[in-house]
């Protein structure tokens, strides 16, 4: 199974589904994670330049722990929009990961790139095996696959329909999101929380919700010509009609 994770900044994967993700590449799947932007304005002290290398180098470091590969698309940080160029460079990264399911941010987040690079994959994702659409790695020959939105910073406006046990992982998604050592002052100087205010607390909440220590949460995207009937999420199960976590 390949499995491909789209987050607009450095960081967001590891942060909104890093426990599911370490899932994943425990049972064996090859996983992708996918940034759509640099991460070039996450700053207070560094230039765009400067910390667009940290970033990557940060990323580099967090898809490293679980072993993901890594696409970069390197557009510049809250200034991602839906053009041609930025569609094809989505359609590109699909075709690359080939994947059988797909993660991304949920479609009104906080932040614009966010909700516009969820957009473009929920838009995008079917273009992969069109021939037609010409990028540089040939089309796929896969049926479209399956998308699943990511939760939102604090749970703000998103109702889960899916909640993924990662109490196994948690320490593995601490680690990965400890990678991006720059971004714990900045999210401080921008909103007063550090970096952990995004980890145990959600975590713990989502967990509450579905019977378990730790989890995270999920919607699909439900559009004709796909289905998640055969539910790829690893570690969940069903309880009076609701979706929720396989308890350890």
């Amino acid at each position: 199974m390949n499995v491909l994770f789209v987050g607009a900044h450095p960081d967001d994967i590891e942060t909104y589904s890093g426990g599911t993700a370490a899932l994943y590449a425990k049972m064996g799947a090859n996983v992708f994670f996918c940034i759509a932007t640099s991460g070039n304005i996450g700053s207070s002290t560094h230039t765009m330049e400067e910390i667009k290398a940290i970033r990557r180098k940060e990323a580099e470091a967090g898809a490293a722990v679980i072993g993901a590969k890594l696409i970069m698309l390197d557009f510049d940080d809250e200034f991602l929009f839906d053009t041609r160029e930025t569609r094809l460079a989505f359609i590109e990264a699909f075709r690359i990961a080939d994947p059988d399911v797909v993660f991304c941010h949920w479609t009104h987040d906080y932040n614009p790139d966010h909700s516009t690079s969820s957009q473009i994959v929920d838009d995008c994702v079917h273009m992969a095996s069109i021939p037609l659409i010409k990028t540089k790695t040939p089309p796929t020959k896969k049926q479209i696959p399956l998308v699943y939105y990511m939760d939102t910073p604090a749970g703000v406006g998103f109702e889960p329909m899916f909640y993924v046990d990662i109490t196994s992982t948690f320490d593995t998604k601490v680690d990965m999101v400890s990678k991006h050592e720059s971004q714990n002052q900045w999210m401080i100087d921008i909103y007063g929380t550090d970096m952990s205010g995004f980890l145990k607390v959600p975590a713990s909440f989502r967990g509450f919700q579905a019977g378990c220590k730790y989890a995270e949460a999920f919607r699909p995207s439900v559009r004709w010509g796909r289905t998640f009937l055969e539910h790829p999420l690893p570690q969940f199960r069903q309880v009076s009609g609701v979706w929720t976590c396989e308890r350890q």
